[in-house]
């Protein structure tokens, strides 16, 4: 059963004239399998630096403390070593690759995960089913990875390579950004099929709008580089209601 621990996480970002900037300031958090966390805050809190920081964004430097998938050091593996071990990440910003089709991507991705190449005719089927469930156009398999796709199309397709891939962990940064309410249905399905059993989900958001169709079992309310407050759905049902004030001058205080 997949178990990403974090323990006492250190990030800081930036070697200019003016020092590196510490972001993250201790963060302790564990998602088993079976479970779906939110981290949710304020613009600047840190919830994407501890996204980028934990799947190996060179931007990032981890000062101290730990982070271990299945008891395995995290931080000692490479970006794809990490991604072979079962860490995925959902952008908020997914980029785009010109001249390497949807489909070839995918492919090599699996393949990659995998160890080993699918066969052409169940890969092909693999897919066509992932995508009829994101109701996303076969004929965006033959188009380049994200360019001139919408930000829904450029969302649906990052859930796709998570129903592909079928990671151990999944951290969602920000996903429901930029969707209407129809794309944010769809993907919104397409965690939930991917949560709970052997794998373990990592969702942050600003809003509390996707929360209303992927439940968490857990919110954790990020201010200052920390984790200020923590409970169940009830927490995301408060900072509908009352926002993030008073977790952000606890963060400013701690």
């Amino acid at each position: 059963m997949a178990t990403l621990e974090i323990r006492d996480l250190h990030v800081s970002v930036g070697d200019g004239s003016d020092g590196a900037k510490e972001i993250l300031r201790g963060v302790d958090l564990t998602v088993k399998a079976g479970e779906t966390h939110a981290i949710m805050g304020p613009n600047g809190s840190g919830k994407s630096t501890l996204a980028y920081a934990v799947a190996g964004h060179p931007k990032y430097e981890v000062t101290s403390g730990a982070v271990t998938l299945d008891g395995e050091d995290v931080l000692a593996m490479s970006v794809d070593e990490r991604a072979r071990a079962g860490l995925f990440l959902a952008m908020q910003y997914p980029v785009e690759v010109p001249g390497v089709s949807v489909s070839n991507f995918l492919r090599s991705a699996v393949t990659a995960v995998r160890g080993e190449a699918p066969k052409l005719r169940d890969f092909s089927k693999e897919m066509k089913k992932a995508m009829d469930d994101l109701s996303i156009d076969p004929a965006f398999a033959q188009r380049s990875l994200n360019e001139g796709f919408s930000g829904g199309e450029k969302k649906r397709h990052e859930i796709l390579q998570l129903e592909m891939l079928k990671p151990k962990v999944a951290v969602l940064d920000e996903t429901d950004s930029g969707l209407d309410v129809d794309a944010l249905k769809v993907v919104s399905e397409g965690v939930n099929r991917f949560a709970g059993g052997d794998t373990g989900v990592l969702l942050i958001t600003h809003y509390t709008r996707i929360l209303r169709y992927v439940k968490p079992d857990f919110v954790h309310v990020f201010s200052g580089g920390r984790v200020v407050a923590e409970g169940g759905p009830e927490l995301a049902d408060e900072l509908e209601n009352e926002g993030y004030e008073k977790y952000a001058k606890a963060g400013a205080s701690a």
